[in-house]
């Protein structure tokens, strides 16, 4: 199993969740209203009256044959809306409760 890890400016909320049920994955957990900065190019998303923008956040464990496609597609909406910002990292599973 992989677990993906996903940021991305709250403006793709919906979106994010769509392309994984759209995959066939059910299960993450969303943190919402965190704050970050991109390590090359993104300006910063702080929620205050300078950067009112904010980020979520998305974790999800998946089957290990799903993370190239989530991957794949996550890759798609990023190319399409290059400036809003999303970054994902697939990570291993080693145990699951």
């Amino acid at each position: 199993m992989k677990a993906i890890f996903i940021a991305y400016n709250q403006a793709y909320n919906q979106e994010i969740v769509q392309l994984l049920e759209g995959l066939g994955q059910r299960g993450y957990t969303v943190w919402e209203e965190i704050g970050g900065r991109g390590g090359v190019d993104g300006l910063p998303h702080l929620g205050n009256h300078a950067w009112p923008t904010q980020n979520h956040a998305l974790l999800s464990v998946v089957e290990d044959t799903l993370a190239p496609k989530i991957m794949a597609a996550l890759r798609e909406t990023d190319a399409a809306n290059n400036d809003l910002g999303l970054r994902a990292y697939v990570l291993p599973v080693e145990e699951a409760l």
